[in-house]
This record gives C-alpha cells, sequence and structure tokens, in this order.
C-alpha cells in the first residue's frame, strides 16, 4: 500500500486542529472517512500519528516528523499544479510576497506597482512580519519570495537569500540625544543611559541594537519592550524613550527627531530570499526582476533614500 496525497493532506488538517471532526469539515468529507484514511496512512508507514487521551488529540513522535515533510510537500505539490495551469492558460496565476514592516512600507510599494501595471490578472498577496516570522513561513512554503535582513550568522540553509541593498539606522527622538563630546556626532555609547523602546521578539530591529550595544559593553534600559513598528514610532512620539530604527520609516514623521550615528554606526543588509528547494513560479520569477530593475533605476536616478546603496 502505498502513501496517498489526500491521506497527507487529512494528516495535516487533523495536527492543525487537533480535532478528527473539525478537520474532517475542513477537508469536506465525512468523520469516519477521514479516520478510516488516517489509519490506513498508519498502517502504511507502521507507526501511529495520534494519541488519542481523554479527548485530546496530540502529535506522536512520528507524526512530529512526518508534519513538517507532508506540510513541504502539499506546498510543492500546489505549486507545481500552479505552475503547469499557469503555463497552459487555466489560471492566472499568483505570487505571494512577504516583507518586514519597514521594507513593506518603502520598498515593496513601488515595485508592486510595477508589477501590477505588468501583469493585472496575477493574484497578488502580501504578508508583513519580522524577519525570523518569514523565514519560517518560506521554509513552509507559505511564500514565494521574502524582503527580510540578513542575520549576522547567515539565513537557514533552506533559504537562498540574495544580498540587494544595506541600510544605516538611525535614533529617533522626540528631544535631542546629548553627546559624552560636546559638538561630537552620536554614538552608540551615548545611548547608554537613554530609555529606548524596543521592538518585539522576532524583529531584526531588536537584534541589531541589543548587538550594536553589547558590542559597545552596556546593555540598553528599555522603558517599552516588545512593539510593532508604528507602536515603536508612536511610543517615541509620545516621549517614552529613543529607537533605532530605519531611517527611511521616518523620513515623514514630522514629530520625531532624527540623528544619524557616527561611522562605523549600525547598518544591516536587505536581502530577497526563496526556499532553496523550491521551483519558483514563473510570477515569482518576475517579480525578482522586477524587484532588482526597480532597485537599478532607482540607483540611477537618484531615488533610493539616504543612507541606502544597492549591492552588486
Amino acid at each position: 500500500m502505498k502513501m496517498q496525497l489526500h491521506q497527507l493532506k487529512y494528516f495535516v488538517a487533523v495536527a492543525e486542529v487537533r480535532h478528527f471532526t473539525q478537520a474532517a469539515d475542513i477537508v469536506g468529507i465525512t468523520q469516519p472517512s477521514l479516520s478510516k484514511q488516517i489509519h490506513a496512512l498508519e498502517d502504511t508507514l507502521g507507526a501511529p500519528l495520534f494519541e488519542r487521551v481523554r479527548g485530546n488529540i496530540t502529535l506522536t513522535a512520528a507524526g512530529e516528523v512526518l508534519l513538517p515533510l507532508a506540510t513541504r510537500i502539499l506546498a510543492d505539490v500546489e505549486t507545481a499544479t500552479r505552475e503547469v495551469q499557469e503555463l497552459v492558460g487555466l489560471r492566472r496565476g499568483r505570487v505571494r510576497l512577504g516583507a518586514t514592516p519597514s521594507l513593506a512600507t518603502s520598498l515593496a510599494p513601488p515595485v508592486l506597482r510595477r508589477f501590477r501595471d505588468a501583469h493585472p490578472t496575477v493574484d497578488l498577496r502580501m504578508e508583513e512580519g519580522g524577519s525570523q516570522d518569514l523565514v519560517r513561513d518560506l521554509l513552509r512554503g507559505d511564500l514565494d519570495l521574502a524582503l527580510i535582513i540578513m542575520p549576522a550568522q547567515g539565513t537557514d540553509a533552506g533559504l537562498r537569500a540574495d544580498p540587494i541593498l544595506t541600510e544605516n539606522l538611525v535614533v529617533a527622538s522626540v528631544d535631542p540625544v546629548p553627546t559624552t563630546t560636546p559638538g561630537a556626532d552620536l554614538r552608540i555609547t551615548d545611548l547608554r543611559d537613554q530609555p529606548m523602546v524596543m521592538f518585539r521578539e522576532g524583529y531584526d530591529l531588536r537584534d541589531a541594537t541589543l548587538q550594536a550595544c553589547r558590542d559597545a559593553g552596556f546593555e540598553p534600559t528599555l522603558s517599552v519592550d516588545g512593539g510593532e513598528m508604528d507602536a515603536v514610532l508612536s511610543f517615541v512620539e509620545a516621549g517614552l524613550g529613543i529607537a533605532v530604527v530605519p531611517g527611511m520609516v521616518v523620513a515623514r514623521r514630522t514629530g520625531i527627531r532624527v540623528t544619524r550615528l557616527a561611522p562605523p554606526g549600525v547598518r544591516r543588509t536587505i536581502a530577497v530570499a526563496r526556499r532553496r528547494d523550491a521551483v519558483p513560479t514563473h510570477a515569482g520569477r518576475e517579480l525578482r526582476r522586477i524587484l532588482l530593475d526597480y532597485i537599478h533605476t532607482a540607483t540611477a536616478t537618484r531615488q533610493l533614500p539616504p543612507g541606502v546603496e544597492p549591492l552588486p
């Protein structure tokens, strides 16, 4: 007996909701039929996938191993189906782009406008999140491409991440941040005693800020911890503290003072990433091409924001 794709679909549905009846409703079959197919899958694999104790459904060790593999297989099948359908004109296509909050409001809009103008019938889907969240979604097959920030330790081996831009981070505040040497440029060490508004876990900006402070020999004093981009900027405007942010996101915030950091400052590298073992869709390849073309044009016409530089 061979494993069937529909059995994997049923298995993933049960694993996600931890309830056989709800999973049956999701996939559109009866609960007895779903249970029968799960048992058949377990017989094929030679191991139980779920433990049923007092009405609670949990994954066995075999189920934990199978879940990410099954999710990836189903995502690949969907991609293959979509690719063939796009090729023969049965569907209009789809592309799913992820971006960090700062890039979703700065780099993504002009790129998506160009893509929409060139391909008005393609279904465009956008997801905003921290780089770690986007990497997870790429690996799960939930995104085709993502604009992420390259971590110092490199990206997951399952990704292909191509650096495209570098960007300076700046200090956002309401009042001037005093320097230890009057008249000198602001340095990271000048932030030692300043109350700081910090991004939530999962934001690359949090990691970059904490690492820069630690490299300078101190732990920052946090006045508010755990905000999203808009919340962090609002907290700064309310006078709750300073924040280290990309310059492009504060360019239009009239209530925030922007101060550059003295060289070498704090820089981050922006990359376009995709899953290494997945064949890019036609729409995904075209979106990536338009992204790189936009960067080339913006560089030539000096339209990139201050502190942002292209990478070869």
